[in-house]
């Protein structure tokens, strides 16, 4: 099915479980495409963006899913083949994201157009630079193969760029979609801290060969907004359909709690546990309302953020005690509703003294919550 053409250059396609670039002029390409095809080519007719897996439970022994990891020429034979594309001028990405899910956005100004179609999924494999990894590669085979969850960008620019600026417009949208990823709170899997990417993520761009090479995109370039911008509306498109991510939906102390390791029921209990019963049954019949309370999940976010700088070596931790108390305190006042409380919320909360590890601070936090939902309807 034709979804698009744009600026007479390219037409984009999407059929069983793939979405494709068709160039309509010469392009240059630049991908992460694992394939031969990969790197910087002028000869490619199509990129293309296939899903091989589900997000969870597909396994690795299973044919399509094994040649994209190990046999990436074979897979991109066996793809191209399957919809009557030329292999040999295809540029591959592949994905356990549903192409029905995608984003596409179109930017414009003057005769610049850029074309972004991302597909996205990061609920199994969202990570953080420099998390600890989970596989490496010997013999050009992967030892423990990556997990699914995948983010997929596809770039189309209708003009011209030097070789430079087209490996500078892969850094503009890799940091437009890790802003993206940073703007949602999506946490890292593998460790405590935000998301910048997902372990397996995959880039192509392509440029029209028009003659008239630009040399730069970089932020102060209207291509680098253009290339920003369009990845960052496609991205998040994506991220709302396949995995429910919004804005409105992350307005939620859960939902920033999640990268210390905070599920429903056991934070729930942590809660109640400082709770009489009728107030634990209170709680608990209400406690995604109070959980999306917009005060209280500013509180909690407020304090995840200085967290972050105590880890990142930003604060001294001489000044942890003093500076989680009066956060937890301003937290459970929020619950409350009771901002006049702070200073005796504070002395109740400053012992024992808080830690930065994860379960100190879930614990620090579930008492703020306990001891603000406490007072909430005293009289």
């Amino acid at each position: 099915m034709l979804l698009a053409r744009y600026y007479d250059g390219v037409a984009i396609h999407r059929a069983d479980k793939i979405i494709y670039a068709h160039f309509l002029q010469p392009h240059r390409v630049i991908s992460t495409c694992r394939s031969s095809a990969g790197g910087i080519r002028d000869d490619l007719e199509y990129l293309y963006n296939h899903q091989s897996c589900e997000p969870q439970g597909h396994r690795l022994s299973d044919e399509i899913h094994g040649l994209a990891i190990h046999h990436p020429d074979a897979y991109r034979e066996l793809i191209a083949t399957r919809h009557n594309l030329p292999a040999e001028r295809c540029a591959t990405m592949g994905t356990a994201a549903n192409m029905h899910m995608g984003g596409m956005a179109h930017e414009r100004f003057r005769d610049l157009e850029v074309v972004a179609v991302v597909t996205a999924g990061v609920e199994t494999n969202a990570g953080r630079a420099g998390d600890p990894a989970a596989y490496h590669e010997e013999d050009g085979r992967y030892v423990h193969a990556p997990h699914a969850g995948t983010i997929v960008i596809m770039l189309c620019i209708s003009r011209e760029l030097r070789p430079g600026a087209l490996v500078e417009a892969v850094t503009m949208a890799t940091e437009a979609k890790t802003a993206t990823l940073q703007e949602l709170n999506v946490p890292s899997c593998y460790s405590d801290g935000l998301a910048t990417g997902t372990g397996t993520d995959q880039i192509a761009i392509a440029a029209r060969l028009d003659g008239a090479p630009l040399t730069g995109a970089g932020k102060h370039t209207r291509l680098g907004e253009l290339i920003a911008r369009s990845v960052q509306i496609a991205l998040r498109e994506a991220l709302l359909r396949q995995n429910g991510l919004s804005p409105a939906s992350r307005c939620s102390a859960l939902a920033l709690l999640r990268r210390l390791g905070a599920r429903e029921e056991p934070f729930s209990a942590a809660i109640c546990a400082h709770l009489n019963d009728d107030d634990a049954q209170l709680l608990a019949r209400n406690l995604h309302v109070v959980l999306n309370d917009p005060p209280t999940v500013a509180a909690v976010a407020a304090l995840m953020h200085l967290r972050d700088q105590f880890v990142w070596g930003v604060l001294p931790q001489s000044c942890l005690p003093e500076v989680f108390a009066t956060a937890a305190a301003q937290l459970a006042a929020a619950v409350a509703g009771r901002p006049q409380r702070l200073p005796a919320y504070r002395e109740v909360l400053e012992h024992p003294p808080p830690a930065l590890t994860p379960s100190a601070t879930l614990q620090l936090i579930a008492r703020a919550f306990a001891l603000g939902f406490s007072e909430k309807w005293v009289r």
